[in-house]
């Protein structure tokens, strides 16, 4: 079992009145990718915040790396990395001007070295003594997240790291941070892009008006939602009608000759629903399981929240 890079327990903080984070615990597995969901206002910032040592809680406690975030705020610095949710990178330097000040910044050894090979691995050789104030959006994100690197961070914090970039610079980061995390760095992770969620996060957490409402893999949040079936096809019409007076609770579609049958998804009930299907010789020419995705998940744990526009 891998150990925890980062454990909360209890943590709490308001501004006011408000509480924006009531009481929160979760854990995250070292060399994982966990993601913090939510809509806006529900606490994600403020829990980044938090874990980085930009804000104190007012209640809880929040280790990072095995290091109290209240009371060893030098060691979790020395261990993390953060990306906000816009590149925070000197539009008046260079990109390797940019990178050769964050390791000064540092005190990196071997600084030129480091440089070089953060440049070669985001594919920034090219444009690497242009100013940034000329490069495109995916190419500042991809600058800012080397910069977040120069120091070897065990723990990196990524806020919402491909706002407003395209499909494909979207697809790109995605590929730098499975490489990162097979090299054993632990990703965590904040997006308003579920697909996004969904591709890269070993375990999600959703946060609603400060509280965590589910916890799990993203299979297993699909699997809380109702909606999940079996879709069966079958080879004619005749398979189809035997079929839907066995399995009474089905939705039939004649132009498509399939059945839609409610189920939880489980192997038990899958097996169940294959033996009677068996049991009255009836074979079905296709078979599948349909569950309900991380939009919907996201949609009906929020409901009673203001909705806010989520991109696939």
């Amino acid at each position: 079992m891998k150990s925890s890079a980062i454990a909360v327990t209890g943590l709490r903080k308001a501004y006011g009145d408000k509480a924006v984070l009531d009481g929160i615990d979760f854990e995250v597995a070292s060399g994982s990718v966990f993601s913090l969901l939510g809509p806006n206002g529900a606490g994600k910032t403020t829990t980044v915040n938090i874990l980085t040592t930009l804000v104190h809680a007012d209640a809880g406690t929040a280790r990072v790396a095995g290091y109290d975030v209240a009371s060893r705020t030098k060691e979790v610095r020395s261990v993390i990395g953060v990306t906000g949710q816009f590149a925070a990178v000197d539009d008046l330097l260079s990109g390797r001007e940019n990178l050769r000040m964050m390791a000064d910044l540092k005190r990196v050894r071997s600084a030129g070295q480091v440089v070089s090979q953060l440049l070669d691995r985001f594919d920034l050789e090219e444009s690497a003594d242009k100013l940034a104030a000329t490069y495109s959006g995916g190419m500042r994100r991809k600058l800012d997240l080397a910069m977040t690197l120069v120091g070897k961070p065990r723990i990196l914090f990524l806020d919402e790291p491909t706002t407003g970039l395209d499909p494909r610079s979207r697809r790109t980061m995605w590929g730098i941070v499975r490489e990162l995390v097979a090299e054993g760095t632990t990703i965590f992770l904040t997006t308003q892009y579920l697909e996004e969620a969904d591709q890269l996060a070993d375990r999600i957490a959703v946060l609603n008006e400060g509280r965590l409402v589910a916890q799990g893999t993203p299979e297993e949040l699909k699997r809380q939602i109702p909606g999940t079936h079996v879709r069966l096809r079958f080879a004619d019409l005749h398979g189809l009608d035997a079929a839907a007076r066995v399995l009474a609770s089905s939705t039939r579609d004649d132009e498509e000759l399939t059945l839609r049958v409610p189920s939880d998804g489980a192997s038990r009930s899958l097996r169940a629903l294959l033996d009677r299907l068996d049991e009255h010789a009836i074979d079905a020419a296709e078979f599948s399981v349909h569950t309900p995705d991380l939009d919907d998940v996201f949609l009906a744990l929020t409901e009673h929240t203001t909705k806010e526009t989520i991109t696939r």
